[in-house]
């Protein structure tokens, strides 16, 4: 089982960068991918971010691609993972939610992520 825990600002001011965290505990092995996905009020999950193990393989959303960037630290038992947005917009706002799997490739879809975090609220205000 993984463990998963977003952090970072909640509120953000449009045209500055969003930046979150996430810290995954618990059976951390050299084949966790993991990502960021993001759920707007009213809308689906929508793919932002994923990372490969190495960091070597990155994946972005079309609506963040040209301003969005992840990077993870992996340090034995605990992985972390990073997210930056740059150029903020409140179309940005939603639950950002942490997510990971064994696999080596990451995946575009939340079908691919067995583990996620609780989430976490960010509003990007104008």
């Amino acid at each position: 089982q993984v463990q998963l825990e977003e952090s970072g600002r909640g509120l953000v001011q449009a045209g500055s960068s969003l930046r979150l965290s996430c810290t995954a505990s618990g059976r951390i092995s050299e084949s966790i991918s993991m990502a960021w996905f993001r759920q707007a009020f009213g809308k689906e999950r929508e793919f932002v971010t994923a990372i490969s193990w190495s960091g070597g393989t990155t994946y972005y959303g079309d609506s963040v691609k040209d301003r969005c960037t992840t990077s993870r630290v992996n340090a034995g038992a605990t992985v972390s993972v990073f997210l930056e947005i740059v150029n903020s917009k409140p179309d940005d706002t939603a639950v950002y939610y942490c997510a990971a799997d064994y696999r080596s490739e990451p995946a575009t879809t939340a079908e691919g992520y067995e583990h996620w975090g609780p989430g976490m609220q960010v509003t990007v205000i104008p």
